[in-house]
C-alpha cells in the first residue's frame, strides 16, 4: 500500500473518533446525546477498522521483506491482530472490573476508613487482568 493510503486511513480513524465527541462537547451535555455520540463513534471507528482490515489483509499489503510469501504476510498480520485483541479486550474487561470495584471500595471506605487496605487489594486484583492480557500478547508476538 502506498503511503498516501496509509495516511488517509490514519486520518479517517482520527476523524471517526474526534467528530462524534467534538459534537457532543460543543452541545448540551445530556445522557441521550452521550449515547448518540458513543453509537456514532463506535459505528465510524469499527467501520473504518473493518475497511483497514480488508485492505491490509487482502493480499495487497507487503511486509518489510518483499521476498516473503503472501501466506506468511497474512499469518504475521493475524498474529499481530491476535496480540492486539488479547491486550485490548483484557484491558476493556479490566477497566470494567476496576470501575465496579473502585466505586464499591469508595463507598465502603466512606463508611469505615479502616478497610482501605482490603479494598485496594480488590482493585489491584481487577487491574491484574490487564497485565495477564499483556503477558499473553507478548507470548503471541514471540511466535512471530
Amino acid at each position: 500500500m502506498t503511503l498516501t493510503v496509509k495516511v488517509l486511513l490514519a486520518i479517517a480513524l482520527l476523524v471517526s473518533i474526534l467528530i462524534p465527541f467534538g459534537a457532543f462537547a460543543a452541545g448540551e451535555k445530556s445522557r441521550g446525546r452521550y449515547k448518540a455520540a458513543l453509537a456514532v463513534n463506535s459505528f465510524l471507528f469499527f467501520g473504518t477498522m473493518l475497511v483497514c482490515c480488508l485492505l491490509f489483509f487482502s493480499g495487497n499489503a507487503f511486509a518489510a521483506e518483499e521476498t516473503a510469501s503472501a501466506a506468511s504476510n497474512s499469518s504475521a498480520g493475524m498474529i499481530c491482530m491476535a496480540a492486539a485483541l488479547s491486550t485490548g479486550l483484557s484491558c476493556l474487561g479490566g477497566g470494567i472490573a476496576v470501575s465496579a470495584a473502585a466505586s464499591a471500595a469508595l463507598g465502603a471506605i466512606s463508611e469505615d476508613g479502616s478497610i482501605l487496605g482490603k479494598s485496594l487489594i480488590f482493585v489491584g486484583l481487577a487491574e491484574g487482568v490487564c497485565l495477564y492480557g499483556l503477558i499473553i500478547s507478548f507470548m503471541i508476538i514471540g511466535r512471530l
